[in-house]
């Protein structure tokens, strides 16, 4: 399936039935860039190095252990052999337990995804019956595996020809979101406020295209390392200026239309159009994507001797 090592085998038990399969993680950092920390006036990468808060003396590896804080500075010690004991055994199944409605899952539960597919033909028919079931009606499985020493619940749902599987996090994983939204006063909407929003949405509404999004900071920071490697000057950016909020909620999003309301007209007046600002001389546009392989080209060396890997961090 995958030129990569799964990250975990076993089998998705069904009652009686049961298939080998595999898991993938969906996601990788592995493009995004990173840097490491040097020694400015050596160039050399730095190294750290555990100490004893309190004498500042050096720590070996082998007098490291795990600690709780039960109170300020004051630690329960545990052993690893103890915490061996209570590790939740390793079936190497994902057990579904039950099937709810995909649309009724809370999105906040959802964490980390991984790709699952059959491993070996012999399960193939079972993992493409239970998938299509589950496509047919719009379900999806809540199961549990144990995933690096821990038991975690997963949903599972189809994904084209094989199936998506998202660990799910507990619930005293999750802040109560009254503690962020209980000041957030009581508007009355006003209908045609709301009118105009909604002719907006209409106006944007388009299909969800993740290979549209342009991460300009990372691009950006490619640019930089570029113009560095060539000895070129780094140009110094302004920042944007914040946007101003405005108390005429009705004239701005009667602009956002790029025109006056599709209503009956009021007795609003034109906006004056805004006088352009003059283009800076040598102002770079950084919106523009990387090609792809762009990052692999800076990982090859400029001359014999001065290369340098992608991941300067």
């Amino acid at each position: 399936m995958a030129s990569s090592r799964p990250s975990w085998k076993g089998y998705i038990k069904l009652a009686l039935v049961s298939c080998p399969v595999a898991l993938w993680p969906a996601t990788t950092p592995s493009e995004r860039i990173a840097f490491r920390q040097i020694n400015r006036k050596t160039g050399n990468r730095i190294r750290y190095q555990s100490v004893d808060e309190g004498t500042r003396d050096p720590v070996e590896a082998r007098d490291k252990g795990k600690g709780y804080e039960f109170d300020k500075n004051q630690y329960l010690m545990l052993e690893d052999e103890e915490l061996k004991a209570i590790e939740i055994e390793s079936t190497r199944t994902i057990d579904i337990d039950s099937f709810v409605r995909r649309a009724d899952i809370d999105e906040r539960y959802l964490d980390s995804p991984y790709y699952v597919a059959p491993d070996a033909p012999v399960g193939a028919e079972a993992f493409a019956v239970i998938r299509e079931a589950m496509r047919d009606k719009g379900m999806a499985a809540l199961a549990r595996v144990v995933l690096s020493s821990r038991e975690r619940v997963i949903m599972l749902q189809p994904w084209d020809n094989g199936m998506l599987g998202t660990t799910i996090r507990y619930p005293y994983e999750l802040r109560d979101p009254t503690e962020v939204f209980h000041d957030i006063p009581q508007v009355k909407i006003d209908p045609e406020l709301l009118r105009l929003a909604e002719h907006i949405l209409q106006n944007k509404a388009g299909a969800f295209e993740p290979s549209a999004f342009v991460d300009r900071y990372e691009q950006a920071v490619l640019d930089l390392i570029e113009a560095k490697r060539k000895g070129m000057p780094a140009g110094a950016k302004r920042p944007a200026p914040a946007p101003r909020t405005t108390l005429d909620l009705m004239e701005m999003l009667r602009k956002s239309l790029g025109g006056p309301s599709p209503s009956p007209a009021n007795d609003a007046k034109p906006a004056r159009a805004k006088k352009m600002k003059p283009r800076v001389e040598g102002q770079r546009e950084l919106l523009l994507p990387i090609p792809g392989k762009k990052a692999a080209e800076l990982a090859k060396p400029v001359a014999k001797g001065a290369g340098r890997s992608r991941k300067a961090g």
